[in-house]
């Protein structure tokens, strides 16, 4: 089971390698946990998943290698009002059920049967038609028959259940194939942040202290700069016209970079790059020049443009060729000083990658982009951050 557990996951896209699995391995060996299901989901993802993104995958397999599975007894245990029980019956047994019951003995002794075998069963137990478990002939149990059944554990109406850890499947948001989200786009950011030390040196080095105590014979106290995010990032947003469907999710992308790097510079434009920018959402606020901004800021800044690179190509290629004023100078030409002084850029479309061969002046911008044009889903941030971070 645990091999088969680690081929699927393995299948499934998820990274594991041997000797992580060999770890898995020797903890169940040591005992380093209680034997419950529960307790070696927790065991299992933490030894076998490296990468938040991979979480839900790791959900979906273990759910499916080990269905079937419950949680053993103490783990879902619920106060279940009689009368509750009475309504349910009354809703869903035939009158023959009814009529069966009531030669048993009747609610009353159904009940005081339950109670009593609830104090009498210290185990897990599966099948049989005595204690309470599962797909067996109690009447009490899950998944089995009895007409006099009061089902615990089932998953819906009299088949209620509590629902497994591992079905809940709360880290399903954090796939990297699925809609993007703030703290989504958090982690995948978080790959393009670099720390350095700067400024005055006011925190503890205890290494270094340690080291110098030992070599010195005498306390030595040393301080180091803080470590600081050394990141730069200037980000120009599309603005207006067909990016109006994509406000969300740009929202989502300028909150998250935002609370990622300290540093951030942002800029609007519209369509492509022109000579001028601005700050002000309300178009044409607070315009600055392109010029401007090259002269500025360093070298060292990362440039991330987002738009949806769909508009007329000459809009992108020909003088005068925007839709909003006359631009002595192509959107082509902008594009390629902004590369030349920047070596660090990319493009992030929100369009689906798949509809991107048909449009025109999307191949032309990725082209302007040396090819630096991704999807704005978590697997296409994660690969701008890896082509800004070189």
């Amino acid at each position: 089971m645990f091999l088969r557990f680690f081929t699927e996951l393995r299948q499934a896209k998820v990274p594991v390698s041997l000797r992580e699995y060999l770890t898995l391995m020797e903890a169940l060996d040591r005992q380093v946990i209680a034997r419950t299901v529960d307790d070696f989901y927790h065991l299992s993802r933490a030894a076998l998943v490296k990468d938040e993104t991979n979480l839900d995958k790791f959900d979906r397999v273990f759910g499916q290698v080990f269905k079937g599975l419950e949680a053993l007894p103490g783990e879902e245990t619920v106060e279940i009002p009689e009368d509750w029980l009475r309504k349910v019956a009354e809703k869903f047994l035939t009158d023959e059920e009814k009529a069966q019951i009531q030669a048993l003995g009747g609610w009353d002794a159904l009940m005081q049967t339950l109670r009593q075998r609830l104090a009498e069963q210290t185990g897990r137990h599966q099948g049989g038609s005595k204690w309470i478990g599962t797909a067996g002939t109690s009447p009490f149990g899950a998944y089995g028959y009895n007409p006099e059944g009061v089902r615990i554990g089932q998953e819906a109406g009299r088949h209620r259940r509590a629902v497994k850890v591992w079905d809940k499947r709360e880290f399903r948001n954090l796939d990297d194939s699925v809609e993007l989200g703030t703290r989504n786009i958090k982690v995948a950011l978080r790959r393009l942040r670099r720390f350095a030390r700067t400024g005055a040196a006011e925190e503890l080095d205890l290494q270094g202290t340690i080291r110098g105590t030992a070599e010195k014979g005498y306390l030595d106290v040393q301080l180091r700069p803080e470590r600081r995010n050394a990141v730069r990032v200037l980000l120009f947003l599309d603005v207006g016209g067909s990016m109006d469907a994509h406000v969300k999710v740009c929202e989502e992308l300028f909150s998250a970079a935002r609370s990622e790097f300290k540093t951030l510079e942002f800029f609007y434009f519209h369509n492509c790059l022109y000579e001028g920018v601005w700050t002000d959402n309300r178009r044409r606020q607070d315009r600055i020049a392109t010029w401007d901004l090259l002269h500025k800021y360093g070298q060292d800044y990362k440039v991330v443009l987002v738009g949806d690179a769909t508009m007329s190509p000459y809009e992108v290629t020909v003088p005068g060729g925007s839709v909003e004023h006359w631009n002595e100078e192509s959107g082509a030409v902008w594009l390629e000083r902004l590369t030349g002084v920047y070596a660090h850029a990319a493009w992030l479309n929100p369009v689906p990658e798949r509809y991107w061969n048909y449009t025109p002046s999307v191949q032309i911008i990725r082209q302007l982009m040396s090819g630096r044009m991704f999807p704005l889903t978590l697997s296409g941030l994660d690969a701008a951050a890896r082509e800004l971070a070189r």
